[in-house]
Formats: C-alpha cells, structure tokens, sequence
C-alpha cells in the first residue's frame, strides 16, 4: 500500500472535520457544493490550511454581523489575565487556568489538550493582533470565556497578516451550545475589528477597565487610536 505524505499545509477531511467540530460527511458536502475551498488528489479531498483559516474568519466575521452577545453573562473582571510571555504555549496554559477556575468548567486537563490541539491543527490567529483560540466540550456545562492582555508580542501564533497576537479572547462552550458558540466567536471578531477599542484595551491598567471596554455596547469610530 502506498501512502501519500501530506505537508503540515494540507489537511484532509478528517482533520477540517475535527477543527470545525462538524461530521466528516458534513464536510466532504461542503466540498462537493463548492462551498468551502478544496481540492482533489485522484478522488481524495484536501484542504489548504492557509485558505480554510481565511474561510474560517470570513465566516466569523460576516456570521451574524449586528447580534449582540450578553458579554456580562460569559466575562467577569476576574477572567481578565494580564501578560508578559512571547510563548503562545504558556499563555494559553495560563489562560486554560483562569478559565479553569470558572464553575463552567469541570475537567481543566480537557479543556487545555482540546485548546492546545486545535491550535496546533490550525491558528485561532484572524488578524490585527487577535487570537480567539476556542472549543466546545460535553464537560463545559455553559458558554463561558477568558481574556489575555499581553504586554508581549505572542510570537508563535500563525498569523495571516504578520501581525503579532497581543490579544487573545479564549472560549469554551457546551458541546450542545452550536449556535450560541458562533455568535459569540462572530461577536468578538467584529467587535475587536474597532482599532479604537483594541488600543483602549491595550492601555488599560486594571482587568476592570478591561471588562468594562468589552461589556460596553458603544460602538467608537475605527479611525485610529
């Protein structure tokens, strides 16, 4: 039997299967319909792993663009983790720690090999600095999540724009929680797009004026901090 040796840049359908948390039919559908980016190897489907993060984000951002997400409900002043480590490694350990602590969570060792693997598989990095490295598990009893400020550039992160992650919105849902896991994920990508809120985020000095930035419902102008 000969066996094909795929780049760390290709995926097959398991693997995007696995990193979007939909069936492997679901996905070899998506193919077949054009609707997501793939190719074909003889009659095998792969994926670029560049392209599906670039799918990824457009979806996240373009998904439920006006829904709002009661930011109050999953955040707490005390799940605002201020930083200092380039490694990406560390800083979602740290991050899996706080977000540990939450009574949302009930098996920390899951949440962070889960949080670790699909970030290996493929970057939670979409750009202008923001990492949402996120999941969903059957031990996640509600949608619940942890912000890291780092005063480091994090340098490991794949980013598709080069831009060191310095701000990183972690995740963790119920496996029944689909929907709700979208919006939020799409809710936190729009609303991070605002470069006035990035830099206010960025100069803050406590967790709570942190909190308070992302409970906030105002919207500020984008041009600039």
């Amino acid at each position: 039997m000969i066996r094909v040796m795929l780049s760390d840049d290709i995926l097959t359908i398991e693997e995007v299967a696995n990193y979007l948390r939909v069936s492997e039919r679901t996905v070899y559908e998506w193919a077949q319909r054009g609707e997501i980016p793939a190719g074909k190897i003889g009659n095998v489907w792969r994926f670029k792993k560049p392209e599906i993060e670039r799918w990824v984000n457009d979806r996240l951002l373009n998904k439920h663009p006006s829904s709002t997400v009661p930011v109050a409900r999953i955040l707490s002043p005390d799940r605002i983790v201020f930083l200092n480590s380039s490694s990406k490694q560390d800083v979602l350990v740290a991050l899996c720690d706080n977000l540990a602590a939450a009574p949302q969570i009930k098996n920390r060792e899951e949440l962070l090999t889960e949080i670790i693997k699909r970030d290996e598989l493929m970057s939670t990095a979409i750009g202008r600095g923001i990492a949402i490295p996120h999941v969903r598990l059957s031990s996640v009893t509600d949608l619940v999540a942890a912000v890291g400020v780092s005063g480091t550039d994090i340098a490991d992160f794949q980013t598709l724009d080069d831009e060191p992650v310095r701000l990183v919105i972690m995740i963790a849902a119920a496996y029944s929680q689909h929907a709700y896991y979208l919006q939020t994920l799409s809710y936190f990508s729009s609303r991070l797009k605002n470069s006035q809120l990035r830099c206010a985020i960025m100069d803050a000095q406590e967790p709570l004026e942190v909190y308070r930035l992302l409970a906030s419902e105002s919207q500020a102008s984008t041009t600039g901090c």
